[in-house]
């Protein structure tokens, strides 16, 4: 078994190498997709963001409010507020699924896809936690896989893909440099990680790159015990 975090800023292009891996056979699981079915109307994570934010954040449909609640995150300086609220629950949900990941087979190799790992120790550690899972990823996590691009790139990536008809470009540009400026920089994370995917060129490069990528972790998979206690 071996436990993979993929990371990566936004625009960086870990959902590309996220399906390359999984074309390979490793399990994948998204962090958004987690935090998304974790804020839906009837999860505790739900009822914990109106009961800190307030009503604001919800919708006429009573669902929460996402554009509202981003710009209480990124414009008035609440995103700590909110990540506290949702990283332990996504991180614990994230756990249960490599529970039944390595149920089913003991030497599979799960991904999770999140562009935060890093930034979740940092924001734990400020809170002052040290021996949290929060605060030390490697208790959760047995090796961390960086997606690295330039920065412009990601932005024209994120841009592209927020307005794929050109309309509302320059807002989607600005919203890209405002949630790079929360993220740490590729530089900080790549010393950090056992592995770095450089994403800067065509589909290709990045499929030769994660073909390496993808023998080297499974070579690694029988390597762990199967332990997934976070004690």
């Amino acid at each position: 078994m071996l436990r993979v975090g993929l990371t990566g800023g936004l625009g960086s292009g870990k959902s590309t190498v996220a399906a390359l891996l999984r074309e390979q056979g490793a399990e994948i699981i998204e962090a958004d997709e987690l935090g998304r079915a974790l804020m839906e109307p009837g999860q505790s994570v739900f009822t914990a963001i109106v009961e800190h934010f307030g009503s604001e954040v919800v919708s006429s449909e009573g669902r929460l409010n996402r554009a509202r609640l981003a710009e209480l995150a990124f414009r008035e300086g609440r995103l700590q507020e909110l990540n506290a609220i949702v990283h332990p629950a996504v991180i614990e949900a994230q756990q249960h699924w490599m529970e039944e990941v390595f149920r089913r087979d003991a030497d599979a190799v799960a991904v999770v896809e999140s562009a935060l790992i890093f930034e979740v120790v940092r924001e734990a550690r400020a809170r002052g936690e040290r021996e949290s899972v929060l605060a030390d990823w490697r208790r959760r996590i047995d090796r961390i896989v960086v997606v690295t691009a330039p920065d412009e790139l990601k932005i024209a990536r994120y841009a592209a893909r927020i307005s794929p008809a050109g309309a509302g470009r320059e807002a989607a540009e600005a919203e890209a440099r405002i949630r790079l400026a929360h993220q740490i920089p590729d530089a900080e994370k790549a010393i950090e990680a056992d592995y770095v995917i450089d994403n800067s060129g065509d589909i290709n490069a990045v499929r030769a790159q994660v073909l390496s990528l993808w023998q080297r972790l499974k070579a690694e998979s029988n390597n762990f015990p199967n332990n997934l206690s976070l004690e």
